[in-house]
């Protein structure tokens, strides 16, 4: 840990490999300026040269509550990424008021422990839609031209003439009718890309107005949705009504010969039934950048299934959206010492 600074409100800068220290430090001294003096602490965890888990109560962190803690003491003000803020760090962070979570949601924060001892929580939504919406295209356009087999082939020194079959050939984006599941930061961009390309676009989406998708896509039913695309992409958050949304019954029903591609959550997917449905040629393609269990296990399904296309949870990562995140927490620890209004809290009762 390195320490940087004399006098001031002290901010803690915990990042990782992917928002570095120095961005959070760099942009939280931009956001406040010459107003307000700070002390910027900085602290590297190890994600993502070592996964996220499970730290105490919270989910996707980095690092351990004993080196947070330490990192910590007479801090005013904490921005990361992925630092575990647990009961058992906030507890002995007396002189914590802000903590800024530079994701789409503060999943390593719990929520109410934070609120219980009167830290404000933020986050930073939207950071990385343009980047997932991109790799989303990338993996959709790979999957509908069979880049992942083609290239595996190419790699390992093979020519196979019988790519150019009618049967074995991809199919094109534009003409084709593309199911969205979710409408949110993300969906909403591919949609308007896929519309530009040429694309009918249809979209299920139960929160979004009908009105919102005028001119750009069709609001129908998740059952019209697969029956009706040759494309499909899901965008919904993991919910206890979308964990598994789509299974073998729902493959079934979507045209023989389908894409499938997953660049939002692992669990919205059941991916036996993907596998089973790319064996049989229900499904043509599927690109997925996201995984039930991640890393994903030595001996799985989806390694050895043809027709897939994977990256590795990678949608979300571009050097901007590591600037963009750094941006969006900073703001808020400047809005923070001057006494104004938090743009994204989570917990706002905290500020009265």
């Amino acid at each position: 840990m390195s320490t940087t600074g004399t006098t001031g409100t002290t901010v803690l800068a915990a990042g990782d490999h992917f928002v570095l220290p120095r961005l959070l430090g760099a942009e939280v001294r931009k956001a406040v300026g010459g107003a307000v003096a700070v002390d910027v602490r900085e602290l590297t965890l190890p994600w993502p040269h070592t996964p996220f888990g499970p730290v105490g109560e919270v989910i996707e962190a980095s690092g351990t509550e004993d080196e947070l803690i330490e990192a910590l003491r007479g801090a005013e003000v904490c921005v990361t990424q992925m630092a575990p803020l647990t009961e058992r760090v906030l507890a002995a962070s007396p002189g914590l008021k802000l903590v800024c979570v530079s994701r789409g949601g503060p999943v390593n924060a719990n929520l109410e422990a934070a609120t219980r001892h009167g830290v404000a929580v933020c986050y930073a939504p939207g950071r990385n839609a343009v980047a997932t919406a991109e790799h989303t295209l990338t993996l959709l356009l790979a999957a509908a031209r069979g880049v992942g087999d083609t290239h595996t082939d190419l790699r390992e020194g093979v020519w196979r003439g019988d790519y150019y079959d009618y049967d074995n050939c991809g199919i094109e984006i534009e003409g084709a009718t593309v199911g969205l599941v979710g409408y949110g930061a993300i969906g909403s961009r591919v949609a308007r890309i896929l519309v530009a390309m040429g694309a009918e676009v249809l979209v299920h989406d139960p929160y979004v107005s009908p009105r919102a998708l005028t001119g750009i896509a069709e609001p129908v039913t998740l059952d019209e949705l697969l029956t009706r695309s040759r494309i499909v992409s899901l965008h919904a958050r993991v919910t206890a009504e979308t964990t598994g949304m789509i299974g073998a019954e729902q493959i079934a029903r979507m045209p023989r010969g389908s894409i499938l591609v997953n660049c939002a959550r692992g669990a919205l997917l059941d991916y036996d039934a993907a596998c089973d449905a790319l064996d049989s040629g229900q499904l043509a393609g599927a690109g997925f950048d996201v995984y039930p269990r991640e890393p994903v296990p030595a001996g799985s399904r989806i390694l050895t299934t043809p027709g897939v296309v994977m990256t590795p949870h990678i949608a979300g990562a571009s050097q901007e959206v590591a600037h963009k995140a750094a941006r969006i927490v900073a703001a808020e620890v400047g809005r923070h010492l001057r006494g104004e209004p938090l743009a994204h809290c989570a917990n706002p009762e905290v500020r009265g």
